[in-house]
């Protein structure tokens, strides 16, 4: 992990940039999906460019996992799958072909090997993995929060919006409690089920939101790039709003 983290610093150097600080970003270690029986992880894009979003603004990036160790990536997601859904993904393409990156993936921090002050912000990254690797998942709701209460950019994307179902702050209440947010929506389901001819999740998350008193779940246009900031809590919609939501945290980091 050591070599990867040098390897990353001096991307950053060589592009003549000074270190800001360090984000944590925190994916799905890889499970299976109930539903379809399917190896499920994070969805590379998710990953990838936010990550070059933060790099490129001059911050160091540190990755942890649901579990530790490596991880994989949704096989739909990887540009070089055979089924080519994403093979317009240069950014995870061209971070697939660097060592460190390949390293990085194979050695994430456990949720309890994270100092929550070694960072400046937080970002949850999804895919189907989250569905059931970050649902309940207490370890990772408390670190959340510390973030979030600290005044901390608390940023969270696509299906990793599932944690904010739960997520509730110190006093009890829902972090997402008279906040504005979004997450995958119910017509972004649809196409997915109706892509593969089955039900692909176990449960929805606009439709879980919406059942929420105290809280104004958004959505946009499917696939469109839509990323929310409520004080220091951003979310983005789906996979092709990551890059987005990065910038918001930048901004706020930046501001």
């Amino acid at each position: 992990m050591a070599s990867s983290i040098k390897e990353a610093q001096a991307y950053v150097h060589s592009h003549g940039m000074q270190i800001k600080g360090k984000i944590l970003m925190v994916v799905s270690s890889p499970t299976i999906s109930k539903q379809t029986g399917w190896p499920i992880g994070f969805w590379a894009a998710e990953l990838t460019h936010p990550l070059h979003v933060f790099q490129e603004a001059g911050y160091e990036v540190d990755l942890a996992s649901t579990e530790g160790g490596k991880i994989e990536m949704d096989a739909y997601s990887d540009p070089t799958d055979s089924s080519g859904y994403s093979a317009h993904d240069i950014i995870s393409l061209g971070y697939m072909q660097l060592d460190w990156f390949n390293t990085m993936l194979g050695n994430t921090k456990k949720l309890s090997e994270v100092n929550s002050d070694d960072y400046m912000a937080i970002f949850l990254v999804g895919g189907q993995g989250p569905m059931y690797t970050y649902k309940g998942n207490k370890a990772l709701e408390n670190l959340f929060v510390r973030f979030y209460e600290t005044g901390k950019p608390s940023a969270v994307v696509c299906h990793a919006t599932t944690l904010l179902l739960e997520a509730k702050t110190s006093t009890g209440n829902l972090v997402v409690d008279d906040k504005t947010w979004t997450g995958f929506s119910d017509a972004e389901e649809d196409y997915a089920d109706n892509a593969v001819g089955q039900k692909i999740q176990p449960y929805r998350i606009e439709e879980e939101a919406r059942k929420m008193p105290n809280t104004r779940f958004k959505v946009a246009v499917p696939f469109s790039s839509y990323a929310i900031a409520d004080g220091n809590l951003i979310t983005g919609q789906q996979q092709n709003s990551g890059a987005a939501a990065a910038r918001l945290v930048v901004e706020q980091l930046d501001g």
